[in-house]
């Protein structure tokens, strides 16, 4: 029977994809998320969120401001960050799949907004760079942080699931892939697995259940 390590805690639903094809499953959670105390005095009505961390932290920090206004256009990175965008009631304006084709809508269409960028404090330079190489205004404010959870294992995995660039740097600090095949999320989690082993397979939608849906596609043949 093939084993795979989650670096992430399943939800119940997503852990039987894999225990019902027959499929070993070892998880825990690689990284954690601590939200960030924030005062923002001045808000851009353009918002960019990477990630559904920085949509939580801000709805969490920032409530009592919301609770007066919803009068932002958002730019984001992900599906499901835009279905909790939406279901917060604010108005998506674009989606992209990474932050890079997400700057290069911006860059197309949005280049005389201004923005507020809010992040991690692990999120990647590919976004900053690209705004600040042609003079996009955009104001960056950290509103969680990301902490590795440090952990050995001793035996080898046939497969890893890593749902972060976060998760590869936390897992490999104490261990190495080896021989194991690298599930991952996405091109840029993906990019972060590419510099330890060559053994990749992306999802092809960016979703957890896309990632479990490669492990059995994977083991099944």
């Amino acid at each position: 029977m093939s084993t795979v390590l989650s670096t992430k805690i399943l939800s119940p639903s997503q852990k039987e994809l894999l225990l019902n094809k027959g499929i070993g499953l070892v998880q825990y959670n690689a990284i954690t998320v601590d939200f960030v105390d924030i005062e923002l005095t001045e808000f851009s009505e353009h918002l960019i969120f990477t990630s559904q961390n920085a949509v939580h932290a801000f709805l969490k920090k920032t409530s009592a401001f919301l609770t007066s206004t919803k009068n932002f256009s958002c730019f984001c990175v992900g599906e499901k960050t835009k279905a909790l965008l939406e279901k917060s009631g604010f108005v998506v304006i674009e989606t992209a799949a990474n932050a890079l084709a997400l700057g290069a809508i911006i860059l197309k269409k949005y280049r005389n907004f201004s923005f507020l960028f809010l992040c991690g404090n692990r999120r990647r330079d590919d976004l900053p760079h690209l705004l600040d190489q042609h003079a996009i205004a955009y104001k960056e404010v950290e509103v969680y942080k990301t902490q590795l959870v440090a952990k050995t294992f001793e035996r080898q995995f046939d497969g890893l699931l890593f749902f972060s660039p976060s998760a590869v740097l936390s897992f490999t600090k104490q261990n190495k892939i080896k021989e194991s095949v690298a599930f991952c999320i996405g091109e840029t989690t993906a990019g972060v697995a590419g510099q330890h082993t060559q053994n990749i397979i992306i999802a092809s939608n960016p979703t957890i259940e896309n990632v479990i849906v490669q492990v059995v596609k994977y083991y099944a043949a």
